[in-house]
């Protein structure tokens, strides 16, 4: 873990470095005052520890300078467990992720610097900035819950006659000797909520197109790395040690999709 934070940490410097370096030779030098002071963004995250959308992406930055902003971001993402597979029950077509037993949800209020390294002109091109940031991260485990099928049944599998359907909603234990049938609504367990806190670092470039100066579309790629002061239980096998399926340090690849105005 040490190894993976130093390295991150080099990672940021050098980036920055690379930042300054690259901007003392772009056509950015002018030292003209940008137009705007605020910039505001919205984006959709997708991130190697998440699923098809990994969650949703804020941030609101203030101009410094001609080629320095300091911003504050939020963002709200999933986690998934690295051996999370959905199975399909084919008798009832429902679906569940075998061994899941805690969804698990990460908000990440952040502060951080912004380095514009390459200026698009006014109403073209692409302007390239490099980004470091970090902050707390606050993690929510809640429980996965899933239908149980406790009906009577005889040898074959079909309901005693005369004996009533029941159906039970029940966090997944790997305990319960019932199969489940198919996943409870998203968020029956959101009273069963456990907070648990983390910090995590980020580094990244962006790509911002467009063709006037109030309106901001772009692309931010990088990484980030995230600790936790315990292990996240998100699976659970009776077969396998819970270090194996769940762990306490999150690195992890991103791509952010963001759209966003100036003024």
């Amino acid at each position: 873990m040490r190894t993976l934070l130093a390295s991150g940490f080099s990672t940021l410097a050098l980036l920055l470095a690379a930042a300054g370096a690259t901007s003392a030779q772009s056509a950015g030098g002018s030292g003209d005052d940008p137009s705007y002071r605020k910039e505001t963004v919205y984006g959709v995250n997708f991130n190697t520890q998440g699923g098809l959308i990994g969650g949703v992406h804020f941030r609101s930055s203030k101009v410094l300078s001609q080629d320095w902003l300091r911003f504050w971001s939020l963002e709200a993402v999933e986690v998934k467990g690295q051996k999370e597979d959905k199975f399909i029950n084919p008798y009832t077509g429902g679906s569940y992720v075998p061994g899941k037993t805690n969804y698990f949800y990460v908000l990440r209020p952040s502060v951080g610097l912004q380095r514009v390294i390459f200026r698009k002109a006014a109403e073209s091109g692409v302007q390239v900035n490099a980004l470091a940031s970090a902050g707390p991260s606050i993690g929510l485990l809640m429980p996965y819950y899933v239908y149980y099928d406790y009906t009577l049944r005889d040898g074959n599998g079909n309901p005693i006659p005369g004996a009533a359907q029941d159906i039970r909603e029940a966090q997944y234990d790997p305990n319960n000797a019932q199969t489940p049938i198919d996943r409870a609504p998203l968020f029956r367990g959101a009273s069963e909520i456990k907070p648990t806190v983390g910090a995590h670092l980020r580094g990244a470039l962006s790509f911002e197109y467009g063709r006037y100066r109030d309106a901001v579309a772009g692309v931010e790629t990088g990484f980030l790395l995230e600790v936790y002061t315990k292990r996240l239980e998100i699976l659970r096998d009776n077969n396998v040690p819970s270090s194996k399926l769940n762990k306490q340090f999150y690195p992890s690849v991103y791509l952010t999709l963001y759209l966003g105005h100036r003024s």
